[in-house]
Order: structure tokens, then C-alpha cells, then sequence
């Protein structure tokens, strides 16, 4: 398939995980791809041996960057098409826990960097009838035991997600969002790396399994293409049907 040829497509959080697998997806399908990440090394690597791909390094949090991202990819490839707000960050603990840096860092790159990367594209958007998927999580649509920092951050970015689709209205600009659960990623790790943990958790998702960074990236092309043209403001579930529970107990 070749849906996004000539069309300039901004991936955030682009050195691993998910947004690797978007870098890649995007790619595949005809796109120009700018890979923005704070890590220069890591986005290098993804984009290696691939043509028609430039790499920012950026912090999101910080709004020069992300005005500087917008200039290299229309230098690069001309003005953007999709945004991929995907550059996200954990801090665990309760509110007597998280110290206020780590709330700080967490609510400026998962939230604070959506709103910047989308003001900074809205233009490019807004002429070229463009689209902009986020990637929020179920965590954004719930309560997690001491991840309060994580959901308050994934939260906003749904309701941003919302809000911004009304627009749409008065823009032309599609917004959604995507929101994996566990997903095999380094962001996930912690979860992996106790069997205990990881067995509970595997057992409340009906598919029995974490998500890949692949089936991810597969919803977000889907999300940001011609496919989804009447798609707007969803908060879309990819999570083998963890959301699906109303929380009780498995007594069969």
C-alpha cells in the first residue's frame, strides 16, 4: 500500500517502541518521515537504511524545539500532513511520592508536548486538510494504582484529543488517539521483568498477551489515512480487549 506518497508525516517519541514501528509503518507506505526524538543515536538507528527519512533531535517540552521541528520537515519534504504526537514518559508513585521535577516532566512531555507540536503544525494541517493522532493510553481513560502523575498526563491528552476534533469544524484537521495497554516496549519492561507482575497482568487481557509496537503503528496509519476520512475524536482501545472488562473478577 502506498497511502501517504508525497505526504510529510511527523513521528514524536520516534527512537524505539511504538514509535519506531510508526516510523517504519509510515515509511512502508510511500510517506517522507521526520523522526523526532531527544536522542540522536536512537533515532539514527531507526531511520537507518531508509530513504526519503530525516531525524530532529528534539524535546518536545520545549517549544523553540518543536518550532524548529516544523521548519527541518518543510525544508526537508515541504509542508506536514500527519503529526504522530507519540513522545511519552512514566513516573510511578503516589502524590506524596512523585516529586514535583518528575510531575513536571511527566505533564510537559506527554501532555505540554502535544499541545506544542500540534501549534506548531496547525498551519501546514489546516491548508493540506491533515490529521493528527495521539497516542494517549488506557491509563488516560482510568485510574492506575500509583501511576497518578501517568494518568493525569494520558488524561489530558484524551480529552485534548476531543477538544481538538471539535475543531475540526472550523480547521479541517482530523484528531484521535490511540491508547495501548501494555505494549512490548523499554517503557513496559518494568512490568516484564516481574514474572509475577507480568502473569497478572497478561491475565486480564483477553487476548492473554502484550500488544507488539507493530499492531500500534498498523491503527495509527489507519487513524491518519484516507481509510479513516470520516473518523474524528476517537479515543481508540488497542489493548487485546483490556478495556472491555468492567473490572471484576474472572470466576469462570
Amino acid at each position: 500500500m502506498t497511502r501517504f506518497e508525497n505526504r510529510t508525516v511527523v513521528v514524536t517519541g520516534a527512537g524505539s517502541g511504538i514509535g519506531a514501528a510508526t516510523v517504519r509503518r509510515f515509511h512502508d507506505e510511500g510517506a517522507n518521515v521526520v523522526l523526532v526524538g531527544r536522542t540522536e543515536e536512537k533515532l539514527t538507528a531507526v531511520a537507518e537504511g531508509l530513504d526519503r527519512t530525516i531525524c530532529v533531535s528534539a524535546d518536545v517540552g520545549d517549544e523553540e524545539d518543536c518550532r524548529r521541528v516544523a521548519e527541518k520537515a518543510r525544508e526537508a519534504f515541504g509542508p506536514v500532513d500527519v503529526l504522530v504526537n507519540n513522545a511519552g514518559t512514566v513516573a510511578q508513585g503516589r502524590v506524596d511520592e512523585v516529586a514535583p521535577d518528575e510531575w513536571d516532566t511527566t505533564i510537559r512531555t506527554n501532555l505540554t508536548g502535544v499541545y506544542q507540536m500540534s501549534r506548531a503544525v496547525m498551519g501546514d494541517l489546516m491548508d493540506r486538510g491533515g490529521s493528527i493522532v495521539n497516542t494517549s493510553s488506557v491509563s488516560g481513560t482510568g485510574g492506575d494504582w500509583s501511576m497518578m502523575a501517568y494518568n493525569a498526563a494520558k488524561g489530558g491528552v484524551t480529552n485534548m484529543t476531543r477538544a481538538m476534533a471539535l475543531d475540526a469544524k472550523r480547521t479541517g484537521v482530523r484528531v484521535n488517539a490511540v491508547c495501548p495497554s501494555m505494549t512490548d516496549t523499554d517503557m513496559a519492561a518494568g512490568i516484564k521483568d516481574n514474572e509475577e507482575n507480568f502473569e497478572i497482568f497478561k491475565g486480564r487481557i483477553p487476548l492473554g498477551r502484550p500488544g507488539e509496537p507493530e499492531e500500534v503503528a498498523d491503527v495509527i496509519a489507519f487513524l491518519a489515512s484516507h481509510d479513516a476520512r470520516f473518523v474524528n475524536g476517537v479515543n481508540l482501545p488497542v489493548d487485546g480487549g483490556l478495556s472491555a472488562s468492567n473490572g471484576q473478577p474472572d470466576m469462570a
